[in-house]
């Protein structure tokens, strides 16, 4: 766990506000014979402390992990370093993919550390148990890298907003467009914990509605090394689609071990629900290609998306991905709310962030809905073949969008009962 950022710099996004603090403000106000604005005083603890939480070091790390350190503290340079007068702290812990670890990190943060929020929040069964946590405490989350619908679904929270992608965005884009081209008949592989069942869940009920079958499925551990017997059940299953319900390196060595089991050479094609740039990457185009994924930002879609990679790549060596674009954003947008609610007091920021809009380089015209979604269009993508690739992270072809409203649906659909958040 260490501090890796502390803002004290000046500058901040275009279209922000910023309320007049310091010397000059101090000194009207004394001529006026007022009291210095109110904004001045309602830090707590006269630092906002933002806590990072994933895995650092084992099998999403790349997918988070010290990514989404390095985008939290780009966002906090992009604000301006400050907010209402006050500097912004980022922290990070790794949570090994444990909940148990990640509620005692998170007990410690707030207890000892006066942390004000916790975000990324890497595997689900760890958001789950952070957020519930920080329901009891009166905290934020915003949890970028968790997947499961439940997180603002049956387990929402006032506090609770869920950012970046969720099991059901990823099963519209990427199952829902293979059956509609014909390829109607899966088998999945999925991961055994809360999201790979979110996933596979989620990922069976578009295949269903739109007229396909699911003739079975393998479940697998968590950071498992071999997939032979699982990948010999996927390839007697005669599916036209081997559906992977895991995420980062389970799903890199899954695609691998499909190739050497001549899946793919067989006419099997294998569909990565939750696949992103930085393990397509790890993982060589030449084993990539032709992988149909969905991710909700890719560094080659527009000139801010690539003016944005390139400060990335320039800290960090890498390009990044939704989750770690994801996490600047709720950063950015957390920081907005505080700067509008003029507290960084919990209820308060809470309020803004369900009301404001969300407009950065992450999401064009996302909204937040009363559990908690963060709603934005999401791609499918395809990674290009070798032949395709014009660098070593020209790596995807757009496809599809998938409209926000279509990828994740209402609040109804979600399971949360709202009924239940406090009132205004």
């Amino acid at each position: 766990m260490h501090v890796v950022t502390r803002g004290t710099g000046s500058r901040r996004p275009a279209g922000s506000s910023r309320r007049p603090i310091g010397l000059a403000a101090g000194l009207v106000a004394g001529a006026l014979g007022l009291a210095a604005p109110a904004a001045a005083q309602e830090i707590s603890d006269d630092v906002v402390k933002i806590g990072i939480m994933n895995d650092r070091s084992g099998v999403y790390a790349d997918t988070a992990g010290e990514g989404s350190v390095v985008a939290a503290g780009l966002a906090v340079e992009d604000f301006g370093g400050t907010v209402l007068g006050k500097p912004v702290e980022i922290i990070s812990a790794d949570h090994q993919n444990k909940a148990d670890i990640g509620s005692n990190i998170a007990r410690e943060w707030y207890d000892t550390q006066q942390v004000d929020a916790i975000m990324d929040l890497t595997t689900s069964s760890v958001a789950l148990a952070v957020q519930g946590l920080s329901r009891e405490k009166k905290k934020i989350t915003m949890t970028t890298g968790g997947g499961s619908t439940v997180i603002a679904g049956a387990q929402c929270s006032p506090y609770g907003f869920h950012w970046a992608y969720n099991t059901r965005a990823l099963s519209q884009g990427t199952a829902g467009s293979l059956v509609e081209g014909g390829d109607d008949s899966w088998f999945f592989l999925t991961a055994d914990y809360t999201f790979g069942d979110s996933l596979q869940g989620e990922a069976t009920k578009v295949i269903e509605e739109k007229g396909g079958t699911v003739l079975g499925a393998a479940r697998h551990p968590l950071a498992t090394n071999d997939f032979s017997s699982f990948m010999l059940q996927a390839q007697g299953s005669g599916a036209k689609v081997i559906g992977l319900a895991n995420a980062g390196l389970d799903t890199a060595n899954a695609v691998k071990a499909a190739t050497e089991f001549g899946l793919v050479a067989s006419g099997q094609k294998v569909a990565a629900l939750l696949f992103t740039l930085a393990e397509v990457k790890g993982l060589g185009i030449e084993a990539a290609q032709g992988l149909n994924l969905t991710e909700g930002w890719y560094w080659d879609q527009s000139n801010e998306n690539r003016e944005f990679a390139k400060r990335y790549m320039a800290k960090f060596g890498k390009m990044p991905n939704m989750i770690h674009v994801g996490t600047y954003s709720a950063v950015l947008q957390y920081l907005k709310a505080i700067d509008a609610a003029g507290t960084d007091a919990t209820e308060a920021v809470a309020k803004k962030l369900h009301e404001m809009p969300v407009e950065d380089l992450f999401a064009k015209n996302g909204k937040v809905l009363p559990n908690g979604r963060m709603v934005y269009d999401m791609y499918l993508f395809r990674v290009k073949t070798p032949d395709q690739s014009k660098g070593e992270w020209d790596l995807y072809e757009e496809v599809a969008t998938v409209p926000g409203d279509v990828a994740y649906g209402t609040v109804e659909e979600s399971g949360c009962d709202v009924s239940t958040f406090p009132q205004d």
